[in-house]
């Protein structure tokens, strides 16, 4: 398995991709528009959920004093596992962490019951930007179908309660930038024996699957909207010296057009350090500047998947 290097682009129209704690969406001290690598990964790990993979990093409930409350991270491992003793190996807890798919990728801190266990992932995400120039918060009163109890205690004419509100971008368009480095296991081979393989060709395709799909099909209240539209995967060639930044920085966004410039992409690749590129997005609602020769490309369709009539 070689170096990957790689671009996300979430699409959104009157959704809310990645909100604060004030239900706006996350932004910058200057205001800049962004959404957290958590916010990108956890649809991912939904539909790994969904198809029943093991997933340590997310919320499950149990019941206690009447009432229904999240995990704790040593009651998710025990879920899946079985109870951290305090005679627990640390080496068998970092073989079952390895067994988690989300871990795999994304690494994962786990101090439990004596284990201290910190694994930086072979999948890297930059943070999310907004390359949209004229995005627009939407506010939007929710009413709630009930009487409002507040005002029928205090003997006033009962009226419609308020919920609160709702609060959408009108459009914005994510682009995050990501790395895979399978080398970041070569150490856990030597401690783990031959039965630890690493970060796989199995572990890429099932990545790919997930990054190309997963928001899309990830359509909660506030998510319906945002929807992959560009991904872009540039493997490096078997120990080459290729090493490239985040190159979410290097695309231009054409607000006017909904055209995505990767002129600038082109100028930082070398053919001969490259294995292959595959970019994936919606030639329906999304135009393409498509890298400059002498870099070639593979085009798909991120919607049907099928691949364009010849690359460049």
């Amino acid at each position: 398995m070689n170096r990957v290097y790689g671009v996300i682009g979430i699409g959104v129209k009157m959704a809310n991709w990645n909100a604060d704690f004030t239900g706006r969406p996350k932004s910058t001290s200057n205001g800049e528009i962004f959404g957290s690598d958590k916010a990108l990964k956890y649809p991912m790990k939904k539909m790994w959920n969904e198809k029943n993979k093991k997933i340590l990093f997310i919320k499950s409930w149990k019941e206690e004093k009447d009432s229904i409350v999240p995990k704790n991270l040593g009651e998710r491992y025990a879920e899946l596992f079985t109870k951290i003793e305090k005679t627990t190996k640390t080496k068998d807890v970092l073989k079952n962490l390895f067994e988690c798919i989300d871990v795999k990728n994304f690494g994962a801190t786990f101090a439990e019951e004596g284990q201290n266990i910190s694994i930086t992932g072979a999948v890297q995400f930059g943070q999310g930007f907004n390359k949209f120039d004229d995005t627009n918060v939407e506010v939007q009163d929710i009413l709630s179908p009930f009487q409002d109890s507040k005002a029928a205690d205090k003997g006033k004419e009962g009226k419609q309660a308020t919920l609160g509100t709702k609060i959408t971008v009108d459009e914005a368009h994510y682009f995050y930038g990501f790395s895979i480095n399978p080398k970041n296991y070569n150490e856990y081979k030597e401690f783990l024996g031959e039965s630890f393989e690493g970060y796989t060709e199995d572990d890429y395709t099932e990545f790919k699957r997930v990054a190309l799909i997963s928001t899309t099909s990830f359509a909660t209240n506030s998510k319906f909207g945002a929807n992959n539209e560009f991904t872009m995967f540039v493997e490096t060639k078997e120990n080459s010296k290729l090493y490239l930044p985040d190159l979410s920085e290097y695309i231009v966004y054409n607000s006017q057009e909904r055209k995505i410039d990767l002129t600038k992409i082109s100028q930082i690749l070398k053919n001969e350090e490259i294995n292959s590129i595959e970019i994936y997005y919606n030639p329906s609602t999304t135009k393409l500047k498509k890298l400059e020769s002498p870099v070639s490309a593979k085009y798909f369709n991120i919607i049907t998947m099928k691949e364009e009539n010849g690359s460049n």
